[in-house]
């Protein structure tokens, strides 16, 4: 007895087959470069700065907001309707499903130099084939214990990289690189003292559930 599948599934999963490497065919030849993008954010950075010299423009509120979740100790974090894990290595209790916050800094860094990048290339017209941000730093577990006062505990060391293909000529690259550093505002967060306003809201849940309904009535 023939083990092979009916003539017709087998034409279905031949066409199937055809399609799909067609889509993917039409997906390569359509793919934007990164110059083909970098003509959108130049229409989207001059309305932008159209915007501000019009006074239309007005200060943007920014939120997150992190929870630590039940048994895993992971925190959830929520900007808008995205949300990422941050977690800690095994070696710290935690189940390593995320990085860890000094990790996500980094990352904000990089995330932030390459975007900058991306605006002031658009600005300029400096054509981009390739960029890449390589973010790196240390953080030392024993800072500020006996022996080690003077090392800090916040991240420290830190250093970026940025790795670029273009045809632009040295000077158009070197004027881009010295606008980025200018411009980027989480490079000039962490160059720059902030104040930061902090605040406690305490509540005891359980008290308030172990209650009598006469003390509630009270």
């Amino acid at each position: 007895m023939s083990s092979l599948p009916p003539k017709g599934a087998q034409t279905g999963l031949g066409t199937a087959r055809r399609q799909s490497e067609s889509f993917t065919s039409e997906k390569a030849n359509t793919m934007s470069t990164l110059n083909d993008y970098l003509a959108q954010k130049r229409a989207a950075a001059l309305d932008k700065k159209a915007q501000v010299e019009s006074g239309q423009a007005r200060p943007v509120a920014l939120k997150a907001e992190v929870t630590a979740e039940g048994r895993s100790g992971v925190r959830r974090l929520r900007i808008r309707e995205h949300q990422i894990i941050s977690d800690s290595p095994p070696d710290y209790a935690g189940y390593n499903l995320g990085p860890s916050s000094p990790e996500l800094q980094l990352g904000v860094l990089g995330t932030c130099v390459t975007h900058i990048f991306l605006i002031q290339a658009a600005l300029r017209q400096v054509p981009l084939n390739e960029l890449r941000v390589e973010v790196t730093g240390q953080i030392d577990p024993r800072a500020g214990q006996p022996g080690f006062e003077d090392v800090p505990i916040w991240p420290h060391e830190l250093g970026y990289i940025v790795h670029l293909d273009s045809p632009a000529s040295g000077a158009e690259i070197d004027a881009l690189f010295e606008a980025v550093e200018q411009a980027c505002p989480i490079l000039s967060l962490l160059k720059n003292p902030q104040t930061i306003r902090a605040e406690v809201r305490h509540v005891n849940s359980q008290a308030e559930d172990t209650r009598t309904p006469d003390a509630v009535a009270a």
